[in-house]
C-alpha cells in the first residue's frame, strides 16, 4: 500500500438526527498512515462525523474505505479494517479485562472458533502497550475510569485495523497516560495505521499530523498542524478565545482572557 493512498474519503455527506441536519455536505480525505485530529466547539458535529465514518449512522452521500464503498462492505470485512473507540463505551462490568480485549479479535475469528495463538499474542501485546497487563484477571467493574479507558483502547488496538477512529480517547486519563496514548498513536502511524481522533484538548490535538476544524456541522478547514493557516482557523472557531504559539518546539494553545 502506498504511503500516499487515501484511507477514508467522504463525498457530499449529509447526516440528519431527529429530523435535524447536523452534518452539511462533508467532503474529506484522510491519507493512510497519518494521524488527524478533529477539533471545534461543542455542537460542531465532531462526534457525529466520527460515528458517520464508522458506519454507525444513516447518511446521504458517499463514504469510501480504501476506495471501496463503506455500504458495500460486509460487517466482518468492515470490522477487520476499521476499529472504533467511542465515548462512554459500554461493556459488561463482570467481564475479565482479558476477555474485554479479546473481543477485539472477533472480526478475525471463525464463528464459534476458540481464540488462536495469534489472538492471544495480539491481546497480550495490546494490554502491555496500554499498561493494562497487570489487571488482565480483574473484572472491568473493579477498574477506575482511567483504567477502564485504557482497557477499551487495548480492545480497539487488538483489532489491528488499518484505520482507527477514536472519540475522546483521553477521557479520564491523567497527563502521564495521555502522553502514553500519544506514543501509542505514533507507534500505530509508523506501522501505516490511519488514526482519526476527536479531541477537546486543542493542545493535545496539535500533536497530530493534520487537523480537521469544524463548526456548525461543516468542515471549515483541513490542513497540517504546523500550518499557520490551520492555527488561524482553530482560533477563529473558538472566537479567538485561544491563541496558538510555538513553545519548546511544540505547538500549544493558550487561553486568551
Amino acid at each position: 500500500m502506498s504511503a500516499t493512498s487515501v484511507a477514508l474519503r467522504l463525498s457530499d455527506v449529509h447526516v440528519s438526527l431527529g429530523g435535524h441536519e447536523v452534518l452539511h455536505g462533508i467532503d474529506l480525505s484522510f491519507t493512510a498512515g497519518r494521524w488527524t485530529s478533529v477539533v471545534g466547539p461543542n455542537g460542531a458535529g465532531k462526534s457525529t462525523l466520527l460515528k458517520t465514518m464508522a458506519g454507525l449512522l444513516p447518511v446521504t452521500g458517499r463514504i469510501f474505505l480504501f476506495d471501496q464503498a463503506l455500504v458495500a462492505m460486509d460487517r466482518k470485512q468492515r470490522a477487520q479494517q476499521l476499529s472504533w473507540l467511542g465515548q462512554n463505551e459500554s461493556a459488561s462490568d463482570d467481564l475479565r479485562v482479558w476477555d474485554v480485549v479479546m473481543l477485539g479479535r472477533i472480526p478475525h475469528q471463525d464463528w464459534l472458533a476458540a481464540p488462536s495463538v495469534k489472538d492471544h499474542a495480539v491481546v497480550e501485546t495490546a494490554l502491555q502497550a496500554t499498561g493494562a497487563w497487570d489487571w488482565r484477571e480483574r473484572s472491568l467493574g473493579q477498574l477506575s475510569g482511567g483504567e477502564r479507558q485504557r482497557v477499551l483502547l487495548a480492545r480497539a488496538m487488538a483489532v489491528q485495523a488499518q484505520v482507527m477512529l477514536m472519540d475522546e480517547p483521553l477521557a479520564n486519563l491523567d497527563p502521564p497516560h495521555q502522553v502514553d496514548w500519544l506514543e501509542q498513536v505514533r507507534c500505530l502511524t509508523s506501522q501505516n495505521t490511519t488514526v482519526v481522533s476527536v479531541l477537546h484538548e486543542v493542545g493535545m490535538a496539535l500533536h497530530a499530523d493534520d487537523l480537521v476544524v469544524m463548526q456548525a456541522g461543516r468542515v471549515v478547514h483541513q490542513g497540517p498542524c504546523a500550518d499557520a493557516v490551520t492555527h488561524r482557523a482553530v482560533e477563529a472557531v473558538f472566537d479567538k478565545r485561544i491563541a496558538i504559539h510555538a513553545l519548546d518546539g511544540q505547538w500549544v494553545a493558550v487561553p486568551k482572557l
